[in-house]
């Protein structure tokens, strides 16, 4: 065979191996087709939420009024503030709001966030949950500011201490005040990919199937920050 032939061969073999790689990638990834549960931008209050707060009358999540836009007014948003009261089985966020009378298991979420606690440190966050069980069965994701073995991770909570899952870890979330853009999905075959910002390329991803569909659930280990702009896109299981 030629030089040039062969070279040429060898592009298009290489062409071709990395349109099945992007074919494969993209078959792991969530159908973008699935019907929309939730649309809530939380201008008509929280009822479709439940905090674990365990006294409503001390709860750390409540609406505010906030812009998530230049010269916007008007704009509602759900808040939490820190650290609520409530005490998990086992080691675990300590604020959390439960979507109620929704079950999911392949699922899309995406969000506006903010987090509102410059001084956090590496282990400033928000987070993300779903596939619960029970008040010590289910998966989350932690945006911390810097990864360690507890911080910006993903995690499953299995009746035992928050246990990381990550398969491809990130450095941290690059938070700064203002407001960012999250997306978290799982498929099937157990394939989760947390995003943040860039929507191309996840900033964690894991795989697990212990869990199969359960609530889907929004907060913070102990931090505070602000939620709108949520999406969530699946289909409802019993």
């Amino acid at each position: 065979m030629h030089q040039p032939r062969r070279i040429a061969v060898v592009v298009a073999l290489l062409a071709f191996v990395q349109l099945e790689a992007d074919r494969v990638a993209g078959a792991a990834d969530v159908d973008s087709t699935l019907p929309v549960i939730l649309s809530e931008d939380f201008e008509s209050g929280m009822d479709r939420w439940q905090p674990t707060d365990p006294d409503p009358a001390d709860s750390v999540w409540k609406i505010i009024e906030a812009p998530t836009k230049p010269g916007q007014t008007g704009n509602h948003v759900l808040r939490v503030t820190g650290a609520s009261k409530y005490e998990p089985p086992y080691r675990s966020p300590l604020s959390i709001a439960w979507l109620k009378d929704a079950k999911v298991g392949e699922f899309e979420i995406t969000a506006r966030v903010q987090n509102t606690n410059p001084s956090g440190g590496n282990h400033r966050d928000l987070c993300f949950f779903w596939g619960r069980q029970s008040p010590s069965e289910f998966y989350y994701v932690h945006f911390g500011a810097k990864a360690d073995p507890h911080a910006c991770q993903i995690f499953i909570v299995n009746n035992d201490k928050r246990t990381m899952i990550t398969k491809d870890q990130a450095e941290g979330t690059p938070w700064t005040d203002g407001w960012h853009n999250i997306k978290v999905t799982r498929n099937a075959d157990g394939t989760m990919k947390a995003y943040f910002d860039d929507m191309t390329k996840p900033l964690m991803t894991a795989q697990d199937t212990t869990f199969g569909a359960g609530q889907i659930g929004i907060g913070t280990f102990d931090d505070s920050g602000n939620f709108d702009d949520f999406v969530l896109r699946g289909r409802a299981e019993e």
